[in-house]
Parts: structure tokens; sequence; C-alpha cells
């Protein structure tokens, strides 16, 4: 079964779609280039359209697309403690009728906190995945402690790895898919270019063949969701060109 290939909706600018009309207004340019699904970015919802995310997720279902949910919060706050807005995260994901939930780990610190989080998951029925961000929560260290202490209370939560995101946090991206791997259930793929002291997201393809090669290392069922820049004079052409790049992307052993 081909591979489900997920784009977010930030590859296409905040320019470009604020411009369009927002994230409902990319749904056709994703579907229309054969993506699988779309993945909502909570931090672009104005109040109103977070008022009524049972319309978003009938946009997303006329055009034939898979959501995913992602919100601009950690897991845990710099106390540890559980982050008091995931149960309404939650429910809006369920609202969204979307995959799962995708939020940052934070500032983790035992497994205590897992068991509450165990309650709120099944209380909500939605799945949660949490991904490796730019910061120090987000390195390798933390992000195996973390898989380790939810593997060890058997508690349903997997990993999105960001192949760009561990350099920015100061890993290597293949050590950590050689780590990760076992738990990952989502991808978000991007290419990270030195650009100063910092970097930034380019295409996969447009940059060292390390990121492409990266993905051979993680699991071949995991979605791969585009979060690099889609930019060109068709939107609909540049994005079918990613969308077949990384679901047809060989995979060698």
């Amino acid at each position: 079964m081909p591979r489900k290939i997920i784009v977010v909706t930030t590859a296409y600018g905040h320019d470009y779609f604020h411009a369009q009309g927002g994230q409902i207004a990319v749904l056709p340019i994703i579907a229309n280039a054969g993506a699988d699904g779309v993945e909502i970015r909570r931090e672009l919802l104005s109040d109103e359209e977070l008022a009524h995310l049972p319309s978003l997720a009938f946009a997303v279902e006329v055009n034939n697309l898979l959501a995913c949910y992602s919100a601009p919060e950690p897991l845990c706050l710099a106390d540890g403690a559980l982050n008091p807005c995931l149960p309404a995260l939650l429910e809006e994901t369920r609202l969204l009728n979307a995959l799962w939930l995708k939020v940052s780990l934070g500032h983790f610190q035992d497994s205590s906190v897992l068991a509450t989080l165990g309650d709120w998951l099944a209380s909500s029925g939605v799945a949660l995945v949490v991904e490796n961000d730019q910061t120090a929560c987000g390195t390798l260290a933390a992000m195996q402690r973390f898989q380790a202490a939810c593997q060890a209370q058997a508690l349903p939560v997997t990993l999105t790895f960001d192949t760009g995101n561990w350099l920015w946090a100061g890993d290597a991206p293949e050590q950590a898919a050689r780590q990760l791997a076992p738990a990952v259930s989502y991808i978000h793929v991007k290419a990270a270019v030195a650009d100063g002291e910092r970097f930034r997201a380019v295409p996969p393809d447009q940059a060292d063949p390390r990121w492409l090669a990266l993905l051979n290392a993680l699991p071949a069922d995991a979605p791969r969701g585009i979060e690099f820049p889609l930019t060109g004079d068709s939107p609909i052409d540049v994005t079918r060109y990613y969308v077949n790049l990384l679901r047809e992307e060989p995979r060698h052993a």
C-alpha cells in the first residue's frame, strides 16, 4: 500500500494562504495534488474558525482528505506538570475528526504525570503524537526518556519525527532515527541548511542527499508530512511533485 502523504498548511507560507482566505483555501490544492491529508495548524485558526471546527472538518472531508491537528503547546509545563490545555485540545481534535493531536514534549520530568495523561486520552478517544521541537526540550535524550516512560506504562503515545529539528536541538538526525524509529508514527519531512548561525528549512531534494536517505531509517508505513516551503508559479504542480517524490522514494535495506 502506498505510504500516505500529508501536507502541512504552513508549507505554503502565511502570506499566501492568508491572501487566499485561510487554511480552508489550500484544501483543494492539496487534494488536487494527490496528497492523502492535511495538517491543520491551530495557531493559524481564527477564533471564528475555532468555534466552528465541524465546518472545517466537513471541508476536509469534501476534499477527500484526512486531517491531522497540530497545536503549538507543550505536553508538560516548565514545572513538569501536564499542560491543562490538553483536554480542550483533544476535544478540538475530535471535533475536527482528525487522526491525531500533535504537540511538543515540553518539560517532561518523570512518569508520574502519565497516568493522568492516559486517563485523558482514554476519555477523549483521540490519539496523541509528540514531536521533537527546536528547543532544548526536543533533544534526543529528552525524547528517549519520554518514549521509555511511555513504553514502561504501556501508554499509547507515539512520536512525530521531525527530520530537520534535530539540528536546532544539537543532535544528529541519523542517530535519532536509530534510537527512536520503533516509536515513530508520523514523519515531518524537511531538510535544514545552515543560514548564518541558524538553520532554515528547504525541500529535501535541494540539499544534501542525507535528508532523503534519512527516511530509509524510519518506519515505511509512517505517513510523511511535507513541512518545507512549497513555492512556485503553480502551487498544485509543486505540491504534486513533492507528494510523488515522498510517496515513491525507494527504500533500501
